[in-house]
C-alpha cells in the first residue's frame, strides 16, 4: 500500500479490522430492566444463536452442537424473536423470527441482513451489539451493576486487558499517565491506581489548568507563613499532603514552566522545598498524571520539558471516548442510575426510544455528560425515563447509525504524518502483527488499533 502523507482516508470502521477476528454479541442494555447484567458472548464455537423471550441466561441447546440460546426477559420481545446464523468465517446473518415488534439494525427494521462489525441491534426494548474482535476470550462474561465494587469497568476485551495491566502497574511505584478526552474517567483511573497500590496515604488531586501559576505553585509545594503577601499561616501543600499516598495532576500539559522545573526536582530528589523555606522536606510520592493533550507534541514545541516528560512517563493508559465504547453504555447507565437514584433505581425503566438515544448519542463530553443527562431525567421521571425527560441538549444530538463506509480524505498534521509513516513501517516489518508493533513502539495494543483507525490504515495491506 502506498501512503499519501498529505491525505489519508480516515476509516470509520471499528477498531477490530485485524485478520482472524472472532464474532461477539453484547447485551448492552435491557430498557425494561436497566440494572440487569450487561453481557459479552463469544460466538467462536457457535454457528447459530437463537434470541428468545424468557428467563435471563445463555446456554447451549442439548444435543444442539454449535447452537446457543440467548434468553432475555423482555416483555416487548416475541417468544422467538430472531436468530443469527454463521455465513462463513466470523460472519453472521441476522434473521427476524416473525416478531410482532420487529428486529431493528442501526435504527432500521430488518427481516434479513448480513451483520457488520459495530452493528446495533434492537429486539423489543433490548439493545445488542455485534462486534468482530481480534482474539478469543471467555465464552461469556456477565457484569452486574454493583456500585460497591468501584473502579474501572468494561465489557470490551482490549480495554479490559488495559485495566488489568493498570492494576498490575499500580502495585509498583511506576508513574502513570492517563490520556483521554474530557469526561472519559481519567480521575477514576487515577483513583483505581491508588486503590490497588497498597499505599496508606491519601489520594490528592489537582487540576493544573484551574489555577493561575502563582497559586498553583503555592498549592503544590506549600509555603511558610510570611513567604509572600497573604501567606498568613503555614501551608502543607498538596505534594506533602499526598505523602505515602498518590498525587494526581490533572491536565499536566497546562503546568506552567516554572512549576515544571520545581516538579522535576521533586521527582528527582524525592523532596520538596516549600515557598519561604530553606530546607527541603523528604516526600514519598506516587504520581499519576492525566491530560487530553499530546505531551510529545508539547515537548517537541518547547511547551513541556522533555526531561519532565521522561520522568512522568512510565505506564500510559489511553481511555477511549464514550462513542468508541458504546458496548459499555448500558453498564455505565446502570451504575450512574444506582449512584444518582439509590434504591429507587431498581424500579426505574427506560423507554426504548430514550434507550436508543442514550446508547447511540454522540456524547461529546463523554461519561460526565451522560451522568448529568441521567440526573436531570431521574429528577423529572416517576418510574420510567422517556425521551421528554432527557433534556434538549441530549435530544439535539440525534442517534447516529453505525457508519459502514469511509468518509472523505482528511489532512494530517506534520506530527501525524510522521507518526503514520513510523506506524506503517513498524507494521510492515512485523507483517501486520499488532502485538509485535505495540511492543516495539512501547504502546498498548488498543493504542495501536486507535492509530490504525485514525490514519485509515488497512492491516491486510500491511501484512
Amino acid at each position: 500500500m502506498s501512503v499519501d502523507v498529505d491525505t489519508l482516508r480516515l476509516s470509520r470502521r471499528r477498531i477490530s479490522s485485524a485478520p482472524l477476528t472472532v464474532a461477539h454479541l453484547f447485551v448492552v442494555m435491557q430498557c425494561d430492566q436497566p440494572l440487569a447484567a450487561a453481557a459479552r458472548i463469544n460466538l467462536a464455537d457457535a454457528d447459530e444463536v437463537l434470541i428468545v423471550r424468557g428467563e435471563q441466561g445463555v446456554w447451549r441447546e442439548p444435543n444442539g452442537g454449535r447452537r446457543l440460546v440467548l434468553s432475555i426477559p423482555d416483555p416487548y420481545m416475541s417468544r422467538e424473536q430472531a436468530r443469527l446464523c454463521r455465513s462463513g468465517g466470523p460472519d453472521f446473518v441476522l434473521y427476524d423470527g416473525g416478531s410482532s415488534n420487529g428486529t431493528w439494525v442501526n435504527g432500521t427494521r430488518q427481516n434479513e441482513l448480513p451483520l457488520k462489525d459495530g452493528d446495533s441491534i434492537q429486539t423489543g426494548s433490548t439493545f445488542l451489539s455485534f462486534r468482530q474482535l481480534s482474539s478469543c476470550h471467555s465464552d461469556l462474561k456477565l457484569d452486574p451493576c454493583d456500585t460497591q465494587r468501584g473502579g474501572l469497568r468494561t465489557l470490551l476485551p482490549e480495554l479490559e486487558h488495559c485495566f488489568s495491566r493498570l492494576r498490575q502497574v499500580a502495585r509498583s511505584g511506576v508513574p502513570v499517565v492517563v490520556l483521554g478526552e474530557s469526561g472519559t474517567g481519567k480521575e477514576l483511573a487515577a483513583r483505581d491506581v491508588h486503590r490497588h497500590s497498597g499505599r496508606d496515604g491519601a489520594f490528592v488531586a489537582l487540576n493544573c489548568g484551574a489555577l493561575p501559576s502563582t497559586l498553583l505553585e503555592a498549592e503544590l509545594f506549600g509555603y511558610r507563613k510570611g513567604a509572600f503577601s497573604g501567606a498568613t499561616e503555614d501551608r502543607l501543600g498538596l505534594i506533602r499532603a499526598s505523602h505515602g499516598g498518590t498525587l494526581m495532576l490533572d491536565e499536566i500539559g497546562d503546568l506552567p514552566a516554572s512549576a515544571q522545573t520545581a516538579l522535576l526536582r521533586v521527582l528527582q530528589e524525592r523532596e520538596v522545598l516549600p515557598l519561604g523555606c530553606t530546607r527541603p522536606v523528604p516526600v514519598d510520592l506516587r504520581l499519576v498524571c492525566a491530560t487530553h493533550r499530546d505531551l510529545d507534541a508539547l515537548a517537541a514545541s518547547g511547551s513541556f520539558r522533555p526531561d519532565l516528560l521522561a520522568r512522568i512517563s512510565g505506564y500510559t493508559l489511553e481511555l477511549p471516548s464514550l462513542r468508541e465504547r458504546r458496548e459499555d453504555t448500558g453498564l455505565l447507565i446502570a451504575e450512574l442510575m444506582m449512584r444518582r437514584a439509590g434504591p429507587r433505581a431498581a424500579a426505574m425503566r427506560i423507554s426504548p426510544e430514550a434507550g436508543r438515544q442514550l446508547i447511540c448519542a454522540d456524547w461529546p463530553l463523554n461519561v460526565r455528560e451522560l451522568e448529568q443527562c441521567l440526573a436531570v431525567a431521574l429528577a423529572f421521571a416517576d418510574d420510567r425515563i422517556s425521551l421528554e425527560h432527557l433534556g434538549r441538549k441530549a435530544l439535539s444530538s440525534p442517534p447516529a447509525a453505525v457508519e459502514r463506509s469511509s468518509v472523505g480524505p482528511r489532512t494530517l498534521s506534520l506530527k501525524e504524518r510522521d507518526d503514520c509513516l513510523e506506524l506503517v513501517s513498524v507494521l510492515r516489518r512485523h507483517g501486520g502483527n499488532i502485538s509485535a508493533a505495540a511492543r516495539e513502539l512501547g504502546k498498548e495494543r488498543i493504542q495501536i488499533r486507535r492509530l490504525i483507525k485514525r490514519f485509515g490504515l488497512d492491516l491486510q495491506d500491511l501484512s
